[in-house]
């Protein structure tokens, strides 16, 4: 364990929901390096704000998730220049999985939408508005079975829950 984890006083909260301070140490420095590459002039000049935020909540499983979004989050390759990373919730219902996305200022047309096994992925390419964003599901759902609403600028998707796999197989013994 780091010295500097062994110095940092115990939170009530750590109890609760477990430490977030690494989570937020990292946001913290990404926020700190932002402003000094504003603050030096070295931040390239776009026409549309800089977003960047993050949400938490406690998942199905009880333990916490965060989840950062914008469009101020280094991209990954060239061609997620410009794209912002929306905001999403998973919502986990018995029969089904929902996923909530933000999507200002767009239209449904724009928006596409790619479903399989366990993963779906967000993609709007406009040129003056550019969201990407691939999730892993909580589970496996039926690509099939999908819905989706749009509505004020939050898009609404719902997938049927697969049932769980059958691991393996049963094996006969044989008598010699």
């Amino acid at each position: 364990m780091s010295e500097e984890r062994r110095r940092r006083r115990r939170d009530p909260w750590d109890d609760l929901f477990g430490s977030f301070s690494l989570d937020f140490d990292m946001m913290r420095q990404r926020m700190d390096e932002l402003m000094d590459q504003f603050m030096r002039g070295e931040l390239p000049q776009v026409s549309e704000p800089m977003i960047y935020g993050f949400s938490m909540r406690v998942g199905p499983d009880g333990r916490p998730r965060i989840q950062q979004f914008g469009n101020a989050i280094p991209p990954e390759s060239p061609e997620e220049q410009g794209r912002r990373e929306p905001l999403t919730d998973i919502i986990e219902e018995q029969d089904r999985v929902r996923v909530v996305v933000e999507l200002p200022g767009v239209d449904k047309d724009d928006i596409q939408l790619h479903a399989e096994d366990r993963f779906l992925d967000i993609d709007v390419d406009r040129e003056d508005r550019k969201f990407s964003k691939q999730l892993k599901l909580p589970c496996a759902v039926d690509p099939d079975s999908a819905r989706a609403t749009y509505k004020n600028g939050v898009l609404d998707i719902t997938l049927a829950r697969l049932p769980p796999k059958k691991r393996g197989r049963s094996i006969k013994i044989d008598s010699r």
